[in-house]
């Protein structure tokens, strides 16, 4: 088949298809008299797989698996998927993580907080400077001592401070995480959290299922070349 043949299954480019084949997500092509590539089946296999897998594991990850499937390491390859799949696992345990903050958040008292930036920062395994950065960003609001100046974090500061960590961890970025906190903080609630943790859940579960299509797809392929 003709590069066009095998890109229009799944509306790809045919430039796509040669970069694929360039950078080994696809075996090599045979080429006719007059150097035309020509696929074949196990060509239309791979770009399944490779499809499959990118959906799942991102498109990095993915082109790894095939390149070294292609030169036979499925030994590494498979490593590429069981460090995928170990990743997935972090995942699901900081969005358990978060949902554990989330059920701390009880009523903060009102008396004065006495944590210092310091000594927060070592409790989270954080550097100070990370939690200035956090400041700067508006995801936390530290008063400062009227005497020293050093900034005083209460326990609605710890709280933030602990929920920004969680997702961080999560890789959500700053502006990201700014907007949840601050509602967070002006509503006296967590509803705007929980709903962004059920869409992170959904994310993790819809890339849990890719990866299981992937699976089926590259062993569909790793039989093809087998037989």
């Amino acid at each position: 088949m003709r590069p066009v043949d095998l890109a229009r299954e799944h509306g790809l480019s045919t430039q796509a298809i040669r970069n694929y084949e360039d950078v080994g997500i696809l075996p090599t092509a045979d080429r006719t008299v007059h150097g035309y590539r020509t696929y074949n089946p196990l060509h239309a296999q791979a770009l399944r797989a490779f499809l499959a897998l990118a959906s799942g594991h991102g498109h990095r990850t993915a082109t790894s698996i095939m390149r070294a499937i292609n030169r036979g390491a499925a030994e590494e390859a498979l490593r590429l998927i069981d460090e995928s799949h170990g990743q997935l696992l972090d995942d699901r345990r900081t969005v358990q993580a978060v949902e554990s903050a989330l059920r701390d958040l009880v009523p903060v008292p009102q008396e004065r907080g006495d944590t210092f930036i310091g000594p927060l920062a070592r409790r989270l395994g954080l550097r100070p400077a990370t939690l200035r950065k956090w400041e700067n960003a508006g995801l936390v609001r530290p008063r400062r001592d009227p005497q020293t100046g050093y900034r005083v974090y209460d326990a609605a500061d710890v709280r933030d401070v602990r929920l920004a960590h969680q997702l961080r961890r999560g890789g959500y970025l700053l502006e990201q995480i700014a907007p949840l906190i601050a509602e967070v903080r002006s509503a006296g609630g967590v509803a705007p959290l929980e709903s962004t943790l059920r869409d992170w859940q959904a994310r993790l579960s819809a890339r849990g299922r890719a990866m299981l299509r992937g699976a089926a797809d590259l062993d569909a392929y790793l039989r093809a070349r087998e037989s």
